[in-house]
């Protein structure tokens, strides 16, 4: 059906290809991945899940509700 219609292969697409897919028998712990996964893993989330937290108790104290209780 689709004979002699072969792709050239780029060098760069297949290198980027073949270091993504090995990229957990290469990944390094460093300051700067310790510093990323702290501030998007942890610190980010967190004052996310604060914020929203904080919103619902002005919400409750608006309505003179008792707070809402999360985890």
């Amino acid at each position: 059906m689709g004979g002699g219609m072969e792709a050239n292969k780029n060098k760069f697409v297949e290198e980027w290809g073949t270091v993504r897919e090995n990229l957990e028998q290469n990944f390094r712990w460093t300051r700067r991945n310790l510093a990323l996964v702290g501030i998007f893993g942890v610190a980010i989330p967190y004052f996310v899940y604060k914020g929203i937290v904080r919103e619902f108790h002005m919400q409750d104290e608006d309505n003179k509700r008792p707070y809402r209780k999360f985890m």
